[in-house]
């Protein structure tokens, strides 16, 4: 078993994955996994901050140098993937690593990591979903329905395929960044006295 924990969050586009993930950071230390994707990156994105942005033949070369935990094509379009490497050495060192990852992504991860703390954030309505996605103002009327469609699809196949622990409706951010930490929190010290009985 790794001394860390490994958190993976997901959920639809614009329900607040992000900010929930980097305030775990802040209160419990670690590393957050920045994804490497073959898109490019939006006017508002920093290269290996936000995403690692490469070229299709760089993340080619990772796929063959297995240097990803999981990687796959997003909706036909773009690749992503998460760099194995950043979150072992985490891992290792006994620290909460921090995954920011879609559905697909997860169920390889959790192939992998049987002992991953998976949370999903919900939305509190798909029509909640649709006016967030529409106030971020980064895509025309036709990119955001094919978004929001994409997201009920994955939102369904989060809840049927069993390997999310928790689903949390982020209809107050406050609120469930608190629900978030608990449920961290309450598996860091499970961890603790696991190794502790080692």
């Amino acid at each position: 078993m790794a001394a860390g924990l490994l958190l993976v969050l997901s959920g639809p586009s614009g329900v607040g994955k992000t900010t929930i993930a980097h305030e775990m950071l802040r209160r419990f230390g670690g590393h957050f996994s920045v994804s490497a994707t073959t898109r490019a990156p939006t006017n508002d994105e920093k290269n290996g901050v936000d995403y690692s942005f490469v070229t299709p033949e760089v993340f080619q070369q990772m796929i063959d140098q297995k240097l990803f935990i999981e990687f796959a094509q997003v909706f036909g379009r773009s690749w992503y993937g998460t760099p194995r490497q950043p979150v072992d050495a985490a891992l290792a060192r006994g620290e909460l690593a921090v995954l920011d990852i879609d559905v697909q992504g997860a169920e390889l991860v959790r192939d992998k990591y049987s002992d991953m703390l998976g949370i999903f954030i919900l939305p509190p309505s798909e029509e909640s979903l649709l006016a967030r996605l529409r106030l971020r103002g980064r895509e025309d009327e036709a990119s955001i329905q094919r978004r929001f469609c994409e997201s009920t699809i994955e939102m369904q196949r989060a809840r049927e395929n069993g390997i999310y622990n928790a689903f949390v409706i982020n209809d107050d951010l406050a609120a469930a960044i608190e629900e978030v930490a608990c449920l961290v929190g309450a598996k860091l010290k499970a961890h603790v006295g696991e190794r502790a009985n080692l």
